[in-house]
């Protein structure tokens, strides 16, 4: 797909101002909310429900769907709050909600939690599904380190990542939100045909009660870490067209729909069969749970492996934008290939190197999913809300925004110290770089 590099505008005030190319059409930002969302995290869910349960594990995840469609409702209304304004990224939005310095101590954190964060994980998943894939497969072909296939993976990133721009990757996204919805439908249909396994057991794990507490609130981390579209809402609707009689916020928000809704017919039908299938012994990533048909395993595996390459680019396109501005700002380099070549590949070996390095799936979501997505999806959008639209006190609006904030602090925090605890615990008996 040909496109069009992003206009570079000189700006006494701000520096160097990168003007993203407006050209993308309403389900351009299905299938890159699809990506987005729709990541490995889904493959974990069954794991969150063996630890939360029937009942808490389907009420959290009806609970986060809802809550974080309606934050990114707000998102999606707040881009162009401003009259004759497009806040294109989330800092910029941040910046008029908290005000230019707390804004960006606020909102930039997180943001780049969320996004170097699921970069890492996708790192991780990349390289364990191209291993289980080749080795499914090719049951003669000698075995090699799993640091190796994550570095294969990542070598894939080096050239895709010079690609300038989100409408430049939409091709690459496309395939990417297709794979998602086939390996999400054949991992509940699979878990579904095997049916359950003997003396498959719902009750919760016969470990002590304080390692229950922790993967419990890991658990939370790795839910909220499946609803992380968020991060990268603003920059996908900043490549849409508007108009005074065609704002933005309505092809955005019709391609957010359509994402939510492809969104839960993976997400409950994986979580909930997976569960069903595999009950309290199920694995961290349930298409390891699975064992047969080795063909139809291999195929997941592989689907899972594109899905992941696209789900990469779209989470690290708004990085690329930061590093390139700091690298022209502050080292006064010229835009242009040399300036993606160095910035985008030390980005890449960076979330490479991180992954090889700390390769624990299932942690690592609990982990960033607390620490990063609860605050940028739950939280952080209902208080600029308030702020900014400033709704009538006790109305239903108002209380559905500190219902978001409340349930969203206690996600951020339950996990995230669960999610550290369990690294901490799996480091200890991990060999590393194997």
């Amino acid at each position: 797909m040909v496109s069009t590099p992003p206009k570079v505008i000189q700006s006494e005030q701000k520096g160097v101002v990168i003007v993203p190319a407006r050209r993308a059409k309403w389900w351009y930002s299905t299938f890159h909310t699809v990506t987005a969302m729709i990541g490995a995290g889904v493959l974990s869910l069954p794991y969150a429900m063996a630890y939360l349960g029937w009942g808490p594990g389907i009420l959290m995840l009806l609970l986060s769907w809802c809550l974080t469609l309606n934050t990114m409702w707000q998102m999606i209304q707040l881009h162009e709050c401003v009259p004759g304004t497009r806040f294109d990224r989330y800092i910029d939005l941040g910046r008029h909600a908290f005000g230019p310095k707390l804004g960006a101590w606020i909102v930039l954190p997180q943001q780049l939690i969320v996004q170097v964060g699921c970069d890492v994980v996708y790192m991780v998943v990349g390289g364990k599904c191209l291993k289980s894939f080749v080795e499914i497969a090719c049951t003669d072909c000698a075995q090699i380190k799993q640091s190796y296939w994550i570095i294969i993976f990542g070598g894939i990133h080096f050239f895709l990542s010079q690609l300038p721009n989100f409408n430049s990757v939409a091709g690459v996204s496309l395939a990417a939100a297709v794979m998602s919805l086939s390996y999400s439908t054949i991992a509940w249909v699979a878990c579904l045909s095997r049916g359950r396994i003997d003396n498959v057991s719902y009750s919760y794990k016969k470990i002590s009660k304080t390692d229950l507490l922790f993967r419990v609130f890991n658990a939370l981390g790795q839910i909220s870490f499946a609803f992380a579209g968020h991060a990268v809402t603003l920059e996908i609707q900043a490549t849409i067209p508007s108009t005074p009689e065609k704002p933005s916020k309505i092809p955005m928000w019709k391609g957010a729909i359509c994402a939510y809704f492809i969104n839960a017919i993976c997400y409950f039908p994986v979580a909930i069969i997976g569960y069903w299938a595999f009950g309290q012994d199920v694995d961290d990533n349930v298409l390891m749970s699975l064992k047969r048909p080795s063909w139809l395993i291999a195929s997941a595996n592989l689907m899972v492996f594109i899905h992941v390459i696209g789900s990469y680019q779209v989470y690290a396109m708004p990085v690329f934008d930061l590093i390139e501005r700091m690298m022209m700002q502050r080292l006064n380099f010229p835009p242009g290939v040399a300036l993606r070549l160095v910035g985008r590949s030390a980005y890449v070996a960076f979330t490479l190197i991180f992954g090889i390095t700390f390769p624990f799936f299932g942690d690592l979501l609990g982990f960033f999913g607390g620490f990063g997505f609860a605050p940028t999806a739950y939280f952080l959008p209902s208080i600029m809300w308030l702020i900014i639209k400033k709704p009538k006190r006790f109305s239903t609006n108002w209380f559905i925004n500190w219902g978001s904030i409340y349930i969203g602090v206690c996600i951020m925090v339950a996990s995230t110290v669960g999610g550290l605890r369990n690294i901490i615990a799996d480091s200890s008996t991990y060999s590393f770089y194997t």
